[in-house]
């Protein structure tokens, strides 16, 4: 079958692989569409630590087409979204429900092949169905989504907060419908692209710029999410937090970045630094609201590119261009 590997450091390819076949306990699915991710790119660039080579791809859904000689969940013809995370069950934290830290935490289309391809295998265990009216194409969206839903459990969002997020990429917009969903009395977003934070904008945010100076509150904001990963707006962030408010790194940040932090202010002014790791106990509740059309998929997705041309999406979603890139096999 066709899929694309990331052969090498800085090396993306599409070539032809063997076809997967399912163990006991496991689905093939045929890929509708792969979203890609800043973890493909910190893959490509070495920043994380698969083993390479690898077929990337951890944001996938597709139809399925063969089953395991013990699975009985699903039938060759439904339609499924995958949750990619793989855990052990049996060390210290999934063992008291930290499963996303899990001390040999994989993941599909990470550690092991993943959804840039024409099939691929997951555990009937990970399979969500989607219901009838739900395109399959979009429901690449349900993974990042996930992410979105555990960064605010995280949170513990109060009624009335007032939130600041960096970044109006995929995440960023994401975490934006749900703060507008949960009570935020106001929803900021900074961004220096200003392609992305017209979507914000059409997304309906309280109010936008290319730095926060701009926005109109100097006492700061209840909650600062990074959503960018990147070491200027998170340490731009910090100090944007209000008085018993909570920073969420959201983002994903490579092994090097630092920033600053001022422990008397933590200490004084009670405030929180928190963090929100991949997926927990989350997916099936975002297929639910994706299915209640808590995100449209027009609006995140802006190009939906063959497989073929996944080293050149690689390159675009690199580049900041555009939204949500989705390749389909």
């Amino acid at each position: 079958m066709k899929a694309a590997v990331i052969e090498s450091v800085g090396k993306a390819v599409v070539t032809e692989v063997p076809d997967p076949t399912p163990g006991p306990r496991e689905v093939v699915v045929e890929v509708a569409a792969c979203g890609l991710c800043g973890t493909d790119l910190h893959i490509l660039q070495g920043e994380f630590a698969p083993e390479l080579p690898i077929v990337p791809g951890h944001e996938f859904a597709g139809e399925v087409v063969g089953v395991g000689s013990q699975v009985t969940e699903v039938s060759v013809g439904d339609r499924v979204a995958v949750d990619p995370s793989l855990y052990c069950h049996e060390c210290r934290y999934c063992r008291t429900g930290h499963n996303n830290l899990c001390e040999r935490w994989a993941a599909i289309g990470v550690t092991t092949a993943g959804g840039a391809a024409r099939y691929a295998v997951a555990p009937v265990a990970n399979c969500v169905r989607l219901p009838e009216h739900v395109r399959t194409q979009d429901a690449a969206l349900i993974e990042p989504l996930s992410c979105a839903v555990r960064g605010y459990d995280v949170l513990r969002s109060r009624l009335g907060a007032h939130v600041l997020i960096y970044g109006s990429g995929t995440m960023g917009l994401m975490m934006l419908e749900l703060a507008k969903r949960t009570g935020a009395a106001s929803v900021d977003v900074v961004d220096l692209n200003p392609a992305r934070l017209e979507t914000a904008v059409r997304l309906g945010v309280s109010a936008s710029a290319a730095n926060a100076d701009e926005l109109d509150r100097p006492q700061g904001w209840d909650v600062v999410i990074d959503a960018t990963g990147n070491a200027a707006a998170i340490q731009d962030g910090l100090d944007r937090v209000a008085k018993a408010g909570t920073f969420l790194q959201f983002g994903v940040a490579d092994y090097a970045t630092r920033v600053r932090i001022d422990p008397y202010r933590i200490y004084n002014q009670e405030i929180t630094i928190t963090g929100s790791m991949a997926v927990l106990h989350s997916y099936e509740r975002a297929a639910e609201l994706f299915a209640g059309g808590v995100l449209d998929p027009d609006v995140f997705i802006s190009d939906r590119l063959p497989l073929d041309r996944y080293p050149q999406a690689l390159d675009q979603f690199a580049a900041g261009v555009g939204r949500k890139i989705v390749v389909v096999p």
